[in-house]
């Protein structure tokens, strides 16, 4: 069976949220990862002018688009549907009808070509990139850190992953979204902070700190983001440099605040994994994309001996290769679920599901 061969070929769907995107990834003999195409349709002028993802243009979106994506992901990587081992599908966390979209089409392919279906937790994907990149050995740290998540994660191996820190209000994602929504800076929010920011005083604005020093593992963003507000409502009506200026507070208060909370977990990781070698961190998501944020997290991870591991900016926001990697991941190891053609979207899919359920903790939001 597929399953005890490291030569897998897998077609990969993602329409969690407001990417549409379609992948084939193969691995060879030695198990090492081949990215043969990766196409990915952006949804964003679609929602701009809403300052957010609306579920329904985006389930549309996706029907619109699957199957053209699909066709074109099959063509770059000059593969036909009947040399495909199998099919990855987000099946979720996500917005349900963009799900439906992409779990029902994966399902009609791999019943037409008779190969298995896979169903993918969409954070799993992010969790496993750094091997589809880099064929990192288990067990290493993840940040993840999106629009509806901010974890830092154990992964322990396929499937077996602790979660050690969660938000116990706002996602970082949202933080970002949110300042970007009230300074009127555009959609989406994450790259229009980063790049106001460039422009900005980070010593103007002097924002909390939330969480820092406190002996909890996890973040808090909610009075972070009131802060902002505040500052903003302080001095409206509130001009090009004035936004700027916030900007930078926000993202240097965001750095430092990461800088402490990982910290902890890099400590934790080497008392308990004395024995690793080489100790990783990993960041993924869609904020992992923001340049400060990576390099604060560099140099701390240089400081207390880790790699630091960040995927091409390509890779860090929703696409189907991780998806399809993730497959790959879990055909090697004989995951495969036989009644994966009955598995039906989840809106909600924490990745370590024996951790206890907070607020805040990926269960609500677009990726909840």
């Amino acid at each position: 069976m597929a399953a005890k061969n490291n030569q897998l070929l897998v077609l990969g769907i993602e329409s969690s949220c407001d990417e549409t995107a379609a992948a084939v990834v193969s691995s060879d003999a030695s198990g090492k990862a081949i990215i043969r195409s990766n196409v990915v349709l952006s949804q964003i002028a679609d929602h701009a002018a809403f300052g957010g993802v609306v579920p329904e243009i985006a389930a549309r979106a996706h029907v619109e688009a699957l199957d053209g994506l699909i066709e074109a992901a099959l063509t770059d990587a000059n593969v036909k549907l009947d040399q495909i081992d199998a099919v990855a599908a987000t099946s979720g966390p996500g917005l349900v009808g963009g799900l439906i979209v992409g779990l029902m089409t994966a399902k009609a392919i791999a019943a037409v070509i008779g190969k298995p279906l896979l169903g993918i937790n969409h954070l799993e994907g992010h969790a496993l990139t750094a091997r589809l990149t880099d064929d990192l050995a288990f067990p290493y740290l993840l940040l993840l850190v999106s629009g509806g998540h901010t974890q830092i994660v154990l992964v322990k191996g396929v499937g077996a992953y602790e979660r050690w820190a969660t938000t116990i209000d706002d996602a970082l994602g949202e933080a970002f979204d949110k300042t970007a929504k009230l300074l009127a800076l555009g959609y989406p929010g994450g790259p229009m902070v980063e790049e106001a920011a460039k422009a900005g005083d980070p010593a103007r604005f002097v924002f909390p700190r939330p969480m820092k020093g406190d002996k909890s593992p996890n973040f808090s963003f909610s009075g972070l983001k009131t802060a902002v507000r505040q500052a903003a409502n302080s001095i409206a009506p509130i001009d090009d440099q004035d936004a700027a200026d916030i900007c930078a507070g926000f993202q240097l208060a965001i750095a430092d605040t990461l800088r402490d909370r990982v910290k902890r977990a890099l400590e934790r990781f080497k008392e308990r994994f004395p024995d690793v070698a080489e100790p990783a961190l990993v960041v993924a998501g869609g904020v992992a994309a923001n340049q400060q944020l990576r390099e604060t997290l560099r140099a701390l991870c240089k400081k207390y001996g880790f790699s630091f591991l960040a995927p091409p900016l390509k890779l860090c926001t929703d696409n189907a290769a991780m998806i399809a990697w993730a497959g790959i991941e879990r055909l090697r190891e004989g995951l495969a679920d036989e009644n994966a053609m009955t598995t039906a979207p989840r809106s909600r899919w924490p990745l370590d599901e024996d951790a206890q359920a907070l607020i805040g903790s990926g269960r609500r939001g677009a990726k909840a």
